[in-house]
């Protein structure tokens, strides 16, 4: 039978102070596990060394709650390499991997509880970590582990071969097989079985002294069923577990005793250290009084070898241990259903009465909520564990699929009912008898179900012609009982209150002729408990009470009543948790495709106005959930769903729920959405630009031969210069040249600064290469490549031209670029002044202020003296731009090319020192 191994750390690749990898060898309420250094560098590794050579059949990680890593990978090996010769490390065998849950979802607040079954042999584990996952608490990129625990079984004593055949004969005689469903869910049954006492979470619950007197009296018990003293192994079973409870109890204390030393509260510390020692007497002695309790048992855990170092089942521990002494039982004690324990201290230290759980529940249900919140991080118990804990549970659960059918031949035997139960249920024992009653209130939970099973019989066998009032005390009994069940955690007896209802509403009812009243009464005292419910941690009951809920909705002597559609729409509470909101939104979308909205207690009004204020609710999947509703509620009334939205305006769209509502919309109506449209416009404006630049391009070519022309004009003309003098006409004017085709009006832009509007005689070619460079104040040089740009545009340049764009990210408010590094920090702080739409205002990236927009309010804003204050070229007051010829306007294209259908001369190329210009005009 697999059991847990013990180990040792051999080796980490490092730790945080406080924190380091041998953590891991203890598992107790108060251990705090590994961590890796700060800023460490990954992958991190630890390998650990197997007390015996031995076949893995289960790891179990407990992860940290923010310090999480992405993957884990698990290698093993015979033999531990030497990582200094070359080629050892190929020893390790990788087994896989397994990826772990960034936990944003609780906050980083709740632990995850890892199980992964392997198969394989080996005496070395190695495990990877790889790169954290990023969250706001983990400001030092660290990944840390609370616990690791080794299942499996010694390599040779693992082989089938190896069990005794003396059983196996019996079982043929007896006609008994291993797959025999009456032994699934028993170590008798299955090889494989793994006890709960080896499961993590036992050890981080249990206090460690308690935890090691359980595993001796769970031997014990093994030990007396061998030898068929059933009635010792019965009382065995009932003191391991109240031992749980106690164990529980006291590593409660422990954990508190720790968080008042770390506040330096040592009175409270103290307190909780005498509260624990006086608690653990109270037990120990009870133990003693039930002939449990013996010198073996009493030696602390640091007197004991580690355990389970070697499990008892493993031969070298046989082959080594002697047999402990056996004390007989008593069979004239008092019964062994009895708990053995009693729970006396509760009322002495102050502990609340609900501290004190079922035996046979999970034991990490019995921790108060208040306890819980109280204590650290590192101390919290993990929700995980419930479900762990919760599978020792399906050994007792008992399956009818055909029905319910009491159990033939159980002699009951419940304790009497105390002081409040006979209060709470003194009419329904007039009815049926304090004897049902008490076993509907018994803490073992066979007994609840049974008190179930046998109130099914009883209703069942009612028989026709009962005096009305008789039937409706009885069956208002049952819903009391039934009521009660419904709140069990224990799955067979909440599935047992449920098909007890459904035959009170589909046979009990119908077959007396009871009134709808009766109907109405079994389904209002029940449909709030079963919507609890529909919240629960356990996926399992989500599901059971989601799926009755939904299947009593469409019970015809229900359906006709229009109950529960109304508290299906009942506004979700702020303080609700999530799997209770989720269930509920499921639960509408699944019964509103069943029932409609005609006759049904669901209208348009009261589903729009649930699923419009669950959209505001704070779990995505709710809102998410909400949003389907509303578009399958679209489908069938269309203008009536949007009385209960807001307008389809830009504003709204904002809203990320309303954008996807009102996309949905146009998609049933067949319309575009904006996505589509948005796109259509992109590919109308890609179509514009290629026709753009196939214009540029042509006029380009007619540039270049209008300059050749000119160019083989002004050579003839040197050429007859030099050959014979200069004639001159009548007028004094110079002869024209033989064929010109220059335009007249050519020479209007020497001299001219074509941005700033400036014309001055020094403005030859040099003269503007230094203006541009220097001193023109529509114009820059970007910090980053020394490249002169136009101030409008070097948002554009930074983004898209320049040799660090990739540096450079786009803020969504500002419009503006800025550095990447820069960018989480610049969007978090919003210092940033929000810009306007193009059409609106323009957007100086040098003051980052927004102003009146056009051409021609740029050179006012950059030149003006009351324009942009950050303009550093800006040292005196620029003149106007003089001496355009009319008609003659300007514009500006920086970077980008020649503007098509545009009458301004422009300066094509980046401008750069001692760059070649380029001017065209048309």
């Amino acid at each position: 039978m697999p059991h847990k191994i013990g180990f040792v750390v051999v080796s980490s690749s490092g730790h945080e102070d406080g924190f380091s990898a041998r953590e891991l060898m203890i598992h107790a309420p108060t251990v705090s596990g590994w961590r890796s250094p700060r800023f460490c560098q990954f992958p991190q590794e630890i390998v650990l060394q197997m007390v015996e050579r031995c076949r893995i059949r289960k790891l179990q990680l407990l992860a940290h709650q923010y310090m999480i890593s992405s993957k884990i990978e698990f290698y093993i090996s015979e033999s531990l390499p030497e990582y200094f010769v070359p080629y050892q490390a190929e020893r390790f065998r990788r087994l896989g991997y397994v990826s772990l849950c960034d936990n944003a979802k609780t906050g980083c607040k709740a632990r995850e509880l890892k199980s992964v079954y392997v198969d394989a042999v080996g005496q070395f584990l190695k495990l990877i970590f790889h790169q954290n996952h990023i969250n706001k608490y983990n400001i030092y990129n660290q990944v840390a582990l609370v616990a690791v625990n080794i299942i499996g079984d010694p390599a040779d004593f693992c082989d089938e071969s190896n069990i005794t055949s003396r059983e196996k004969l019996i079982d043929h005689y007896l006609g008994h097989s291993a797959d025999d469903p009456a032994l699934d869910g028993t170590y008798t049954g299955k090889p494989d079985y793994i006890s709960p006492l080896d499961d993590l979470a036992f050890d981080m619950y249990q206090d460690p002294e308690v935890a090691q007197i359980i595993r001796k009296l769970d031997e014990r018990k093994r030990d007396a069923v061998q030898k068929e003293r059933y009635d010792y192994a019965k009382k065995l079973k009932q003191a391991i577990a109240d031992l749980q409870k106690v164990g529980e109890r006291l590593g409660r204390y422990e954990v508190e005793k720790r968080c008042a030393v770390e506040k330096e509260d040592y009175d409270l510390a103290k307190e909780k250290k005498q509260q624990m020692e006086q608690y653990r007497a109270k037990v120990y002695q009870q133990l003693e009084l039930h002939n449990l309790m013996d010198a073996e048992l009493m030696r602390r855990p640091l007197d004991l070898p580690l355990q389970p170092l070697v499990h008892p089942s493993s031969p070298r521990r046989q082959s080594s241990k002697a047999l402990l002494p056996q004390k007989e039982e008593h069979l004239t004690e008092k019964p062994a259903s009895e708990p053995v324990l009693q729970d006396q201290s509760s009322q002495s230290h102050g502990i609340p009465p609900h501290a004190a759980v079922d035996p046979l529940q999970p034991a990490s249900e019995s921790h108060p909520k208040t306890t819980v919140e109280t204590l650290p991080y590192d101390e919290r118990p993990l929700p995980a564990i419930r479900r762990q804990q919760g599978d020792a549970l399906t050994e007792y659960e008992v399956s009818n699929a055909d029905g319910i059918e009491t159990h033939k031949g159980v002699l009951w035997e419940p304790e009497p009912l105390t002081e409040k139960a006979l209060r709470e249920a003194s009419s329904t024992i007039d009815v049926l008898g304090e004897t049902l009653v008490a076993g509907a209130y018994s803490k073992t939970w066979s007994y609840r179900e049974d008190a179930l099973l046998a109130l099914y019989k009883k209703l069942m066998e009612m028989p026709i012609g009962t005096p009305k009032d008789d039937l409706k005390n009885m069956l208002r009994a049952s819903i009391f009982l039934i009521r009660r069940a419904m709140k069990d955690i224990v799955t067979s007896v909440f599935q047992a209150s449920l098909k007890l209802l459904k035959m009170v509403i589909t046979q009990y009812i119908p077959k007396h002729k009871l009134s709808k009243v009766e109907t109405t009464h079994c389904v209002e005292r029940t449909i709030p408990t079963l919507l609890t419910r529909t919240g629960d941690s356990s996926a399992r009951l989500r599901i059971i009470a989601s799926s009755f809920i939904q299947e009593m909705a469409l019970f015809k002597e229900v359906k006709s009543l229009q109950i529960i559609p109304t508290y299906l729409v009942q506004p979700l509470k702020a303080n609700s948790s999530t799997h209770l909101a989720m269930s509920q939104l499921d639960l509408l979308a699944r019964l509103l495709k069943d029932l409609g909205t005609e006759g049904s207690g669901f209208t348009l009004d009261n589903v729009m106005k649930f699923s419009v204020s669950a959209l505001e609710h704070r779990v995505y999947e709710v809102r998410e959930t909400a949003v389907r509703i509303i578009l399958d509620m679209y489908r069938q009334h269309r203008a009536f769903v949007l009385e209960y939205l807001p307008p389809d305006d830009s504003s709204t769209r904002k809203n990320l729920l309303y954008k996807t509502i009102f996309e949905g919309f146009a998609k049933i109506d067949g319309k575009p959405t904006e996505a589509e449209i948005r796109a259509q416009k992109k590919a109308a404006t890609e179509e514009a630009e290629r026709q753009k630049k196939e214009e540029i391009k042509a006029l380009q070519g007619q540039l270049a031969a209008l300059k050749e022309a000119q160019a083989e004009v002004q050579e003839k003309e040197s050429d007859s210069d030099s050959t014979k003098p200069r004639d001159e006409d009548t007028q004094g004017r110079k002869a024209d040249p033989p064929s010109a085709p220059e335009i007249p009006d050519n020479h209007y832009l020497d001299n001219l600064c074509i941005f700033c509007g400036e014309r001055n005689e020094s403005f030859t070619e040099e003269g503007l290469d230094l203006h541009y460079w220097k001193h023109c104040l529509m114009l820059t040089r970007c910090d980053y490549c020394k490249q002169v740009v136009e101030i409008a545009s070097l948002t554009e340049h930074l983004l898209t031209e320049c040799d660090k764009k990739d540096g450079f990210g786009k803020c969504y408010r500002c419009s503006e670029a800025v550095l990447k590094e820069e960018l989480p920090r610049h969007i978090k702080t919003k210092e940033c002044n929000p810009a306007k739409s193009e059409k609106l205002a323009n957007r100086c990236p040098l003051c980052h202020e927004n102003f009146s927009p056009g051409e021609e309010a740029w050179k006012g804003h950059l030149m003006g003296p009351a324009g942009c204050t950050m303009n550093l070229r800006k040292t005196h007051i620029l003149h106007r731009v003089q001496g355009l010829l009319p008609g003659k306007t300007m514009t500006r294209t920086g970077t980008s090319g020649l503007k098509a259908g545009s009458k301004i001369p422009t300066l094509r190329g980046g401008l750069s020192k001692g760059s070649n210009r380029t001017y065209t005009k048309r």
